[in-house]
């Protein structure tokens, strides 16, 4: 697999993040996805949350949980099993507080819109 030509089997690495998280004094998030096209990847996208909670949540009494004040962000990037593994132990290294996740997708199509004709 390459940049332009994806199909077939291919893996997805999620880091869920908090926005307000920081790497080398810049947002967490474009430091993640910098790290993903320095690897070569053939892309990453950021989704930003409009709440959630993660595993420093508790319950307070009888209270409902404690929603974050920092909004949840989840950084995605598919590519090839080899790229994949090898960006997670980089976004492994970067993330201080957060949740990785790698999962099997299957690509159906990966173009670009000049390529429809």
């Amino acid at each position: 697999m390459t940049m332009d030509m994806i199909a077939g089997p291919a893996r997805k690495l999620c880091a869920y993040i908090g926005e307000k998280a920081t790497y080398d004094e810049k947002p967490l998030y474009e430091a993640l996805v910098e790290s993903a096209r320095t690897a070569g990847c053939a892309g990453a996208t950021v989704l930003r949350g409009v709440t959630g909670f993660g595993a420093t949540s508790r319950h307070v009494g009888k209270r409902v949980m404690r929603m974050s004040q920092d909004k949840p962000v989840v950084v995605q990037v598919i590519d090839s099993e080899a790229r994949i593994t090898a960006l997670a132990e980089v976004f492994s290294a970067m993330v201080a507080d957060g949740l990785i996740t790698i999962e099997e997708v299957h690509v159906m199509a990966y173009r670009t819109a000049s390529e429809q004709g």
